[in-house]
């Protein structure tokens, strides 16, 4: 299912060979949404932060100085967002439910990217969650899967 979303992503209309990123650009408003849920408890972790990159990488393929620009103009466009909705109205609209089920779990990889789960993050995701249209069992298998991930990489099974 993550290689379908991978795939969907990278094949989004403002694909790689776009320039001037905006807050319409599906790239844009994923990489807005994941810069909120690290930044959502006041603290941005180093870990959190490569994660992020990590994150925006992998799903669309980018590096060096593009890979730069789309983290920064999802930062950007986080700090200039009144609400979350002018993001989530652009994934709901380019992916399927499946996709967005899957952007859940990325949001929750940055959540545990630093080892523990902060009740504003923890907000954050549902409200997320809720505006794309995933549903609660969803998102909580997300979450276990994440925390899992977590306990596994750090040898505490």
């Amino acid at each position: 299912m993550f290689e379908r979303m991978l795939s969907f992503l990278k094949d989004l209309p403002g694909g790689a060979e776009r320039r001037g990123l905006d807050g319409d650009d599906p790239r844009v408003a994923a990489s807005a949404l994941l810069y909120h849920v690290i930044d959502a408890d006041g603290v941005r972790q180093d870990a959190e932060w490569e994660r992020f990159k990590a994150l925006l990488r992998e799903t669309y393929g980018v590096s060096g100085d593009e890979l730069e620009e789309l983290a920064e103009a999802g930062a950007r466009a986080d700090g200039e967002a009144i609400d979350l909705y002018a993001f989530t109205s652009v994934l709901k609209r380019d992916l399927d439910l499946d996709a967005r089920k899957a952007f859940i779990g990325l949001m929750w990889e940055l959540v545990y990217a630093d080892g523990e789960l902060h009740e504003l993050e923890d907000n954050v995701v549902w409200r997320v969650a809720e505006l794309i249209g995933v549903e609660r069992r969803d998102r909580v298998e997300a979450r276990r899967a994440a925390a899992a991930s977590v306990k596994k990489n750090s040898g505490n099974e």
